[in-house]
């Protein structure tokens, strides 16, 4: 995890001058938490993303100090190529929540699922005995498809949910010592 990379890159900085960038970091692992934990309240999400943002920025900034007083080139490039890295993974994360297939993909998928009942119901039209299990097995599994097509696609909503990132940034959070 980029947050983890950076986190420990910290320690090739002045030992004296760590603590306060490590306490934003514990703040900023928090506030990242937070953002996904307030979901799906979107306003109080986008407002610990906002702050989760201005911790970044003052994250980098004391990183750009400490490295400029050590003058070592290779702990900069380390430890800022980490924080570049952490920071992108948020703006990619962020994004991949905001970004969406069009209302066209999900009219195509309902229009597909409502040809294959016609050209089913067609198949099934010559036989005067109608089988009641396949109609409605059918329809339940064209419908089951695409409510688990549309569930997925929000991750943080409906029954289906993917939080297993969570736990992983909970646990990074609780071996920062």
């Amino acid at each position: 995890m980029d947050i983890g990379t950076a986190w420990s890159y910290l320690d090739l900085l002045p030992v004296n001058e760590q603590a306060s960038l490590r306490d934003l970091f514990r703040t900023y692992t928090d506030a990242r938490i937070a953002t996904f934990e307030k979901l799906p309240d979107v306003a109080a999400a986008e407002a610990e993303l906002a702050r989760s943002i201005a911790l970044q920025d003052e994250i980098w900034i004391q990183a750009i100090a400490l490295c400029e007083a050590k003058k070592d080139t290779a702990t900069t490039n380390l430890v800022l190529g980490a924080l570049n890295e952490m920071n992108n993974i948020t703006t990619l994360r962020t994004a991949a929540t905001r970004i969406h297939p069009p209302a066209t993909i999900f009219g195509l998928l309902f229009a597909m699922g409502l040809c294959s009942a016609l050209l089913a119901g067609f198949g099934m039209a010559g036989n005067p005995k109608r089988s009641w299990l396949h109609i409605l097995g059918f329809a339940a599994a064209i419908a089951l498809c695409v409510y688990v097509i549309r569930d997925i696609e929000y991750p943080r909503l409906g029954l289906i949910r993917v939080t297993a990132t969570d736990q992983v940034m909970k646990d990074l959070r609780a071996s920062m010592k």
